[in-house]
């Protein structure tokens, strides 16, 4: 599914069917491509079930399957709340608190200077 979203010809190719059925020469008549080049378009978004195409007489009509682009989309947006999870996870992290120098907080100092002083250093 991903990999037929990577192109941006197919990405709207599947919103120019989302907003109605068309035929593949109607959808290759927009773009400075071959219509063979199209087709294959579709066919990548056929086989990966985010369109439709059914023939009528001659022509083959191409839509939108709107239960794949839902599928699509609570996946993505499951992945979405993964990464703005892991994304709050590490802001929390780069904002723990360090002393005006930039350096750690003064327990952590404190504890290795103790270390020193118990060596006999």
């Amino acid at each position: 599914m991903f990999h037929a979203l990577a192109a941006s010809t197919r990405r709207d190719i599947l919103r120019r069917t989302i907003e109605r059925e068309q035929s593949v020469s109607t959808l290759a008549s927009e773009y400075e491509m071959s219509f063979a080049a199209v087709q294959k378009h579709v066919a990548v978004l056929e086989a990966a079930d985010l369109i439709v195409k059914r023939a009528e007489g001659r022509e083959r009509l191409v839509r939108a399957n709107p239960e794949m682009i839902a599928r699509a989309r609570a996946l993505l947006a499951r992945y979405e709340e993964l990464w703005r999870s892991r994304i709050a996870q590490l802001d929390d992290l780069l904002a723990e608190p360090t002393t005006s120098s930039g350096t750690q907080p003064a327990s952590t100092t404190d504890t290795a200077e103790n270390h020193r002083t118990e060596e006999g250093e």
